[in-house]
C-alpha cells in the first residue's frame, strides 16, 4: 500500500483540477477505502476514447485499494446532460436507455475491474420518488444558483430556450453523491458546475463534501472540438484493431503528445522520429483494447498500406459495388455501408477533386467516371480508409 502522499501524487497526476488537494489528503491519511465515484449517461451505444480518460483515473483508485462506483445514468439519460449543448438534446426511450447501458457497461470494463466495481443505475432511486420528495428536492437549491450555470447563461443571454427539466439535471446527479455516499466524484472539467452541487446537497446532508476530480477534456481527431460520436472525430474503444490504428494514424504531431500523457500516462519521448511515435502510440491503444497480438498485426497492415504500398497482401473490409457504378455514387456509398459514415454528396465530390480517392494506387478525380470495377482492386476513400471490392 502507498503512502497518503504518494496516492495524492499518483491520484492527481494528469488532472486538470482538484477540489481540493487538502481535502483529499486528509481523507487518504484516514487508512480507509475511498469510495470514488463517477456517473455515465448511455446516451450512444459505445464508449470512445475520450471515456477512457476519466475511466483510466478511476482504474486508478481501484489500483489503490479504493472502491469504484459507477452509476449508470438511467434516469439522468431521459433528462440529458445539457453540458456544452446550446439546445435541448432529444429525449431518449427507455428501450434505448437500457440498451446503450448494456454496451457501456461490458466496454467499461475493458478499463475497469468488473470485480471490484460497484455499478448502481440511479432510476433505482429515482424512480421511487415521489412528487413531493422531488420538491423537498428542488427546495435545496436556487434558481439563482442554476442560472450560474455558463450553458444557461448563454442561452439565455443568446434568447435561447433553456427547459425546466434541464435544470433538475445538476440537481439529481449531485443527489447520487449523497445516494452513494461518494469521497470524490470524477468527471471532465465540463463536469465541475453538477460535481460541485453534489458537494453542496453532501452538506445540507451533513455529509463530508465530496473530493472534485476534473480530468482535462480530449479533442476528437480534428484536434480542434471534443470527441464525439455526432462529429464523427472520435475513435472507439470496441472499433475494430485496424480501424482503430489507422484513425490514429492521422492526428497531428501535436495532438500525439497530448493523447499520450491522457491516455497512456506518458511523454513523448522528443529523441524518436514522430511517425514512430505516433505508430507506437497506435499500437498501445489498439494493444490496451485488443491485444499485443491484434495491435502487431494492425501495425503490420498499416504499413503494408502506406509504408509499402504492399496492396495485395493487406487486409480490408471487402465491398460490393451496387447498381450506381459512377465514382460518386460507389464512394458515397463505401462510406455508408462500410464506416457507418453517410457524407453528401458534395463532401464526397470534394474528396474525389482534390485526389484523396484512389483505385490500386491511381487518382481518380472526375466524380462522374464509370471506372471498370473488378475483383481484389482497392479503392482508397481518403488518407485512412481503404476498401476491396468484391465480386
Amino acid at each position: 500500500m502507498k503512502s497518503p502522499a504518494e496516492q495524492l501524487q499518483l491520484l492527481t497526476r494528469g488532472t486538470a483540477r482538484v477540489l481540493s488537494e487538502g481535502e483529499l489528503l486528509k481523507k487518504l491519511e484516514r487508512g480507509v477505502p475511498l469510495r470514488a465515484k463517477l456517473g455515465v449517461d448511455p446516451t450512444s451505444p459505445d464508449l470512445h476514447l475520450g471515456h477512457s480518460v476519466v475511466l483510466e483515473k478511476l482504474r486508478q483508485f481501484q489500483k489503490l485499494g479504493h472502491q469504484a462506483v459507477l452509476i449508470i445514468g438511467d434516469f439522468t439519460a431521459q433528462i440529458g446532460d445539457p453540458t456544452g449543448r446550446s439546445k435541448t438534446r432529444p429525449p431518449l426511450s427507455r428501450e434505448e436507455i437500457l440498451a446503450n447501458a448494456q454496451t457501456y457497461t461490458e466496454q467499461a470494463f475493458r478499463i475497469l475491474d468488473r470485480a471490484k466495481t460497484e455499478v448502481v443505475f440511479n432510476g433505482e432511486w429515482f424512480n421511487k420518488m415521489s412528487f413531493s420528495e422531488v420538491i423537498q428536492l428542488n427546495a435545496r437549491v436556487t434558481m439563482q444558483q442554476m442560472l450560474q450555470r455558463e450553458d444557461f447563461k448563454n442561452r439565455i443571454a443568446n434568447d435561447q430556450e433553456v427547459r425546466l427539466h434541464e435544470i433538475q439535471y445538476p440537481i439529481v446527479q449531485g443527489w447520487d453523491s449523497v445516494v452513494v455516499r461518494a469521497d470524490v466524484e470524477l468527471g471532465g472539467t465540463d463536469q465541475l458546475f453538477n460535481i460541485l452541487v453534489g458537494r453542496d446537497l453532501q452538506k445540507t446532508e451533513g455529509m463530508e463534501p465530496q473530493v472534485v476530480m476534473c480530468l482535462p477534456i480530449l479533442e476528437g481527431l480534428d484536434g480542434v472540438q471534443k470527441m464525439s460520436k455526432s462529429l464523427h472525430n472520435y475513435v472507439g474503444i470496441s472499433e475494430a484493431p485496424g480501424e482503430m490504428f489507422g484513425k490514429l494514424m492521422s492526428i497531428s504531431d501535436e495532438l500525439m503528445a497530448r493523447y499520450s500523457v491522457l491516455l497512456l500516462g506518458q511523454e513523448i519521448d522528443p529523441s524518436v522520429h514522430p511517425m514512430e511515435s505516433k505508430k507506437s502510440l497506435a499500437a498501445a491503444l489498439v494493444a490496451r483494447y485488443h491485444s499485443d497480438a491484434e495491435a502487431t498485426a494492425a501495425r503490420e497492415n498499416w504499413e503494408a498500406m502506406f509504408s509499402r504500398k504492399d496492396l495485395a497482401s493487406i487486409e480490408l473490409p471487402e465491398f460490393r459495388v451496387g447498381e450506381r457504378r459512377d465514382l460518386l455514387g460507389v464512394v458515397g456509398e463505401a462510406y455508408e455501408t462500410i464506416f457507418s459514415e453517410p457524407k453528401s454528396g458534395s463532401d464526397v465530390r470534394r474528396l474525389i477533386q482534390q485526389g484523396s480517392v484512389q483505385l490500386d494506387s491511381e487518382k481518380l478525380t472526375d466524380p462522374k467516371a464509370e471506372p471498370v470495377w473488378t475483383a481484389g482492386q482497392v479503392l482508397k476513400l481518403d488518407k485512412k480508409r481503404s476498401v476491396r471490392i468484391a465480386e
